[in-house]
């Protein structure tokens, strides 16, 4: 069985073609804030890729990084008026309750942004050695026209690229850049941020370059699955790809795998907008397990919207699922897991694995069979519903 997946570099679902050991890098958070819904989505989507995966035989190594340093992290710690790596540890602590809660496999490595400078400062001269930087004022930026392949990730235009880059941290029209799609590959840090010594002078890493770097240490120069949300897509990834290929010469990730973003009740879920569903208060309101099942009722790639409502009905569908394999032991193999199992390799088509187990349990709310009810309960945990 191969599992067939949407690559975004390719526009098209395709076989994955990969070997027993996998590597794969999700893009982590940046630790300012506690873990909201559209996280969790994220995380989830990735958690069932490997859980296939490995069902299949795969030993996956997992590299989830933490931006412990950037553009968002700083102000915050500024604004509260405490140091930024204490805000980066509390939230940190907050992700993984809150990871472990919804069942997500752990990460094998964890990098942090301010334990990765040595790799960042090593590629940024690579690349300048290599006539792919310039400097104005202290900042280092990555010349886009020097990688004649920017672009091949997103598939936009141009003009398209520079509205996002402003809509999402960079800043196209700063006269200092030679072309509006350039980006800072380090950066002298203000009065009250951290900063490091570098050939290129004390300051700080750009956004971009800290993801390359730490996916370089961790996994080498080529990995078999990224991923991360859709709004990654451009700039970040993007960029990832730029500086990392014209670092090393050879293809950054195999497969690009996005999720979708997820809104509030008709409206983009944001800071600004104070309307962030955070995982640790549903947790208060529902069983872990059944943001779990809520959330599989919406295909990985699709931009949705949470709505109040999907919580105690998930809920109920989760106690549907606990009385339906209520004293039996898991039997992993069987016709329920191999439509469970086909279903997830068809895309990750996760609304469907779930309907399916729904269904069955409401077959055997009517039964004591409990082979048919182990099957159940192996068919779940494939999913990650632990009953």
């Amino acid at each position: 069985m191969t599992m067939r997946i949407y690559d975004t570099a390719q526009q098209k679902v395709v076989d994955l073609e990969l070997d027993e050991h996998v590597r794969m890098y999700v893009c982590g958070i940046t630790p300012y804030d506690s873990t909201h819904l559209g996280h969790a989505a994220t995380y989830l989507t990735y958690d069932l890729i490997i859980r296939r995966l490995e069902d299949q035989g795969h030993f996956v190594e997992l590299v989830r990084n933490v931006t412990d340093v950037d553009d968002s992290i700083l102000p915050k710690a500024r604004e509260l008026g405490i140091d930024f790596l204490e805000l980066a540890a509390s939230e940190m602590e907050r992700f993984r309750e809150d990871m472990e809660a919804l069942n997500t496999r752990p990460p094998a490595h964890e990098p942090r942004a301010t334990e990765s400078i040595g790799g960042m400062i090593k590629i940024v001269e690579n690349l300048s050695k290599n006539g792919h930087t310039y400097a104005v004022d202290g900042i280092t930026y990555f010349d886009v026209t020097s990688f004649k392949e920017f672009g091949k990730l997103s598939h936009l235009s141009s003009r398209e690229m520079i509205a996002l880059a402003e809509e999402r941290g960079g800043n196209p029209h700063d006269p200092r850049q030679r072309n509006p799609l350039d980006f800072i590959l380090w950066q002298p840090s203000a009065d009250d941020e951290p900063q490091w010594d570098s050939p290129f002078g004390p300051g700080r890493p750009g956004w971009h370059i800290e993801c390359s770097a730490m996916s370089m240490g961790a996994l080498g120069k080529t990995i078999d699955i990224h991923g991360g949300g859709g709004d990654l897509i451009f700039p970040h990834h993007e960029c990832e790809i730029a500086q990392s290929e014209s670092h090393n010469g050879v293809p950054f990730s195999r497969y690009w795998v996005h999720a979708g973003l997820v809104a509030y009740q008709g409206t983009k879920m944001s800071k600004s907008l104070g309307n962030l569903v955070f995982v640790s208060d549903l947790r208060k309101r529902i069983d872990p397990r059944a943001i779990r099942v809520a959330l599989m009722a919406h295909h990985y790639r699709t931009d949705f919207e949470w709505f109040d409502e999907e919580g105690p009905k998930a809920q109920a569908d989760l106690e549907l699922l606990l009385e339906a394999t209520s004293a039996a032991a898991p039997v992993f193999e069987g016709s329920l897991i191999a439509e469970v199992r086909e279903a997830l390799d068809n895309d990750l088509d996760a609304p469907t694995a779930r309907e399916i187990l729904l269904d069955r349990a409401r077959t055997l709310s009517k039964t004591s069979d409990l082979e048919a009810r182990g099957e159940l309960i192996a068919a779940a945990r494939l999913c990650g519903i632990a009953l």
